[in-house]
């Protein structure tokens, strides 16, 4: 009797030492648009691949790029027309008949016309930051959903699509208070193989809904197949 109470306690160990998580990327985002506009674009054809510099999706911006044309214009002829008052200020300073208050009114007219450049400056900063808004690119992330087609209208906050970074992977168990420093010194092995891989996270708040335990993170190298259920033990 006693040789099998002394299993029994060896079982409850080494199984309380077990513990099962799903490989996960390491990153996962949860893509939603910044602005309002009409989905013009979708790339189908990215979903369940990695795109490398690839487009996703892109919102309605013909009427920003128009904008922007225009604004741009609009600097430029801005711009030569100071020159061209700034000129005529530095010809007055020359010419004796002019007064000081047709000096001081030709600086205002300036200031007031850079004032308007400045206007157009940040406008053009605007639309520029707005239609790249626009246009979603991912480089090196695995698109596991699209959540829009074209001719959807999206508000700002609407959710897009998913983006992961599979160039690694993270396991995340829960893990007893009590064993959190002692599994820090352990070795982690997992689907019964030793590894050189260490807790990389541990946070130190009791789980909400683990009232006694840690959440435990542990990155490793990325595997051939994602969302795979794994076997890890400290020992």
């Amino acid at each position: 009797m006693r040789i099998i109470y002394y299993i029994f306690i060896l079982t409850i160990f080494v199984d309380a030492n077990e513990y099962f998580a799903k490989l996960q990327p390491i990153e996962t985002y949860n893509i939603k648009a910044s602005t309002s506009g009409k989905v013009v674009f979708v790339n189908e054809k990215i979903k369940g691949l990695s795109a490398n510099n690839s487009i996703i999706l892109k919102l309605d911006s013909k009427v920003d790029n128009i904008d922007l044309k225009q604004t741009i214009k609009k600097l430029n002829v801005l711009s030569q027309i100071i020159k061209i008052e700034r000129n005529i200020l530095n010809k007055f300073k020359s010419i004796r008949s002019k007064s000081q208050f047709d000096k001081d009114n030709q600086k205002i007219k300036i200031f007031n016309l850079e004032n308007k450049r400045s206007d157009l400056i940040i406008k053009k900063a605007i639309l520029e930051d707005k239609i790249n808004k626009k246009k979603f690119k991912e480089f090196n992330k695995y698109i596991s959903n699209i959540n829009v087609k074209v001719g959807d209208y999206v508000n700002p906050g609407a959710f897009l699509y998913t983006a992961n970074n599979i160039s690694k992977s993270k396991l995340e168990i829960y893990i007893p208070i009590e064993k959190a420093n002692l599994y820090k010194q352990k070795t982690i092995y997992i689907d019964d193989k030793k590894t050189k891989y260490t807790i990389s996270k541990l946070y130190k708040i009791s789980d909400t809904k683990n009232l006694s335990s840690y959440k435990c993170e542990i990155i490793v190298d990325a595997p051939k197949q994602f969302s795979k259920l794994v076997k890890i033990e400290f020992k």
